[in-house]
């Protein structure tokens, strides 16, 4: 079975675990009515997609 031969120290082990964050996803105001949404879909608020109407309320 695997054995690490050492401890890790704190410092090595908090440099790996740097990359481990929440990433933010791509927001952007909705240019019909101004309501944040993802990028490249449709808005949840007005149906709106690349300026064309494409859900009916």
């Amino acid at each position: 079975m695997a054995v690490p031969k050492r401890r890790t120290s704190k410092s090595v082990k908090r440099k790996r675990r740097t990359h481990f964050k929440l990433n933010v996803p791509g927001m952007n105001a909705c240019p019909e009515c101004g309501e944040l949404k993802l990028s490249h879909r449709v808005c949840s608020a007005c149906g709106y997609y690349d300026g064309k109407k494409v859900v009916n309320d």
